[in-house]
């Protein structure tokens, strides 16, 4: 049987010089089913079902054989005009170029349009077909096995089924969670996750990544841990920014090894800890799940797009792409008691404030500068980081501590003097080489001593914060928008309050503030040695 038109091949013509009759069915398009279970896809009416049914040849009914023949008359009538149109395009090429620059709409098109008003849906004699009880549910796109191959679109009048095209059999790396919300959320490209200086952010960390990164981590594991990378850069940072970024600070160092050695006391090391507190590795169809289940907790499904990759220095991050709000998630790192962490501190951190801030007079920079505000770190990444640890068992501030540490040690080593420092805390090579990266980035010959220090931001804004606990207003400094916690109050008459955005965890401030004492007792901190250190 030829394939019709529909598929974009020749319509084929009756067979011979037969009378017409059901025979006409045999040009009818050829159905190509998917050979994968689309019973196993995620659909939106989960209470759908389906009722097996089936109709003996000899119990059809006249009506329904009555509507056969329709059909197929005009199956037949539609192939015999598709033939003489083509013979007509061989004749006159010239016509049909003209005619067809005028209208879009291909022949394939007004096909399928023409069968889609068909009013009775062609029954079919075996027994595999299905009729259901309820309206047909849209299917979520996915992926598709190699062997799968369908026709562009199927429809039966009525209740219709589309099928969508055969997927690529590359593994899904992103998705846009928008099934309940027709249009994505659009941001100003400026706005982001520092401000002012968001519009910055993403190309900064795109231009401190080592263009090299595999190709020296192999010299620098095959040399035993004795060779000091030689990192290249495809689009290197301006030389103010690394200057910006190239003073390490000791202020905080004491408490940071503090954290450590009190993680390590308890749990033995750094991989117990992991595996004790961050439970097992999940796979990319668990990390959208829950990711899904958590935007549907604070109702914001559908305005984030989601990426997932193993190419991230960071366990995440939520970045303006072209006016959308991205989700990275680092696949390597999403662990199965750590991820809702990790979504607090991307989505009900970051991404509430900068929607809130979008709200404010101080949603650009001239309006920052009007009103004076101070940077919004090391407040952004303190609050956010807090929230990551909120709920645990043990909420021990183990990546911020070594963060800071690293950056530290990096300004005074080079990378293997800092790779052999840090083994003081973590075994894993793996592991131990991420964070000298980290630390490292942005340099081109780490034989030198010097370091990327914004990595320190994590715990300096965390102490800061904690210091100042019992008079910050914590919905005020998500509703305001990215501002620092020194300005809420002073701010609160000029913002928009009404209608903002607060995440749940934040709904009940008493329990959000028992939430913060119980992580300054896990870490051994007091409000007496944050005070001498911060005023």
């Amino acid at each position: 049987m030829a394939k019709s038109g529909a598929a974009g091949n020749e319509p084929c013509s009756p067979q011979g010089s037969l009378p017409f009759s059901l025979q006409a069915l045999a040009v009818s398009e050829k159905l190509h089913w998917p050979k994968v279970e689309f019973s196993k896809k995620s659909v939106l009416t989960p209470d759908y079902e389906l009722v097996p049914e089936t109709v003996p040849e000899t119990e059809l009914a006249s009506g329904a054989l009555k509507d056969i023949f329709k059909t197929a008359t005009r199956s037949y009538n539609i192939l015999q005009s598709r033939d003489v149109k083509k013979h007509h395009l061989q004749r006159h090429p010239s016509a049909h170029y003209k005619r067809h620059r005028k209208s879009g709409k291909t022949s394939s098109s007004a096909w399928n349009n023409d069968h889609l008003r068909s009013k009775t849906p062609l029954p079919l004699l075996n027994s595999g077909w299905y009729r259901n009880t309820k309206p047909l549910p849209v299917f979520i796109a996915g992926t598709a096995s190699s062997g799968s191959k369908y026709t562009h679109s199927i429809s039966i009048s009525g209740s219709n089924v589309v099928l969508s095209p055969r997927a690529k059999t590359k593994a899904m790396r992103h998705c846009f969670l928008n099934v309940l919300k027709s249009k994505p959320v659009q941001l100003p490209k400026d706005q982001g996750k520092e401000g002012e200086d968001s519009k910055r952010k993403h190309c900064i960390l795109t231009a401190i990544k080592p263009s090299n990164l595999e190709k020296e981590k192999i010299k620098f594991f095959k040399s035993q841990f004795t060779y000091n990378p030689q990192f290249e850069y495809s689009n290197p940072a301006l030389p103010n920014l690394l200057t910006k970024y190239s003073d390490a600070s000791g202020k905080f160092l004491k408490q940071a090894i503090n954290i450590m050695v009190l993680t390590l006391e308890k749990y033995g090391s750094y991989e117990r800890f992991e595996q004790v507190t961050g439970g097992n590795l999940l796979s990319k169809s668990r990390i959208w799940h829950q990711v899904r289940k958590y935007m549907e907790r604070e109702n914001c499904l559908g305005e984030i797009v989601v990426n997932l990759t193993e190419d991230l220095l960071s366990r995440a991050s939520m970045t303006i792409v072209n006016g959308r709000p991205t989700l990275t998630i680092n696949v390597s790192t999403a662990r199965e008691q750590w991820l809702e962490g990790m979504l607090r501190h991307e989505i009900g951190t970051h991404y509430f404030r900068g929607m809130n801030n979008n709200q404010q007079p101080w949603c650009k920079f001239t309006g920052r500068k009007k009103h004076g505000l101070k940077p919004v770190n090391p407040t952004e990444e303190g609050l956010a980081s807090i929230n990551s640890v909120l709920f645990r068992k043990d909420p021990f501030l183990w990546r911020a501590a070594l963060l800071y540490y690293t950056v530290y040690q990096a300004s005074r080593m080079s990378f293997c003097e800092l790779f052999q420092d840090v083994g003081r805390f973590v075994k894993d090579p793996n592991t131990r080489w991420d964070y000298c990266v980290r630390a490292k980035r942005g340099w081109t010959d780490t034989s030198q001593p010097g370091c990327f220090s914004k990595d320190q931001v994590y715990l300096d804004g965390i102490l800061q914060i904690l210091r100042h606990r019992e008079s910050i207003n914590f919905q005020l400094l998500i509703i305001l928008g990215k501002v620092s916690y020194e300005d809420v109050d002073r701010l609160k008459e000029f913002g928009v309050l009404e209608n903002m955005r607060i995440p749940h965890f934040l709904q009940k401030q008493s329990q959000y503030m028992e939430q913060l004492l119980k992580i300054m007792e896990v870490n051994e901190l007091t409000d007496k040695e944050l005070q001498e250190l911060i005023s």
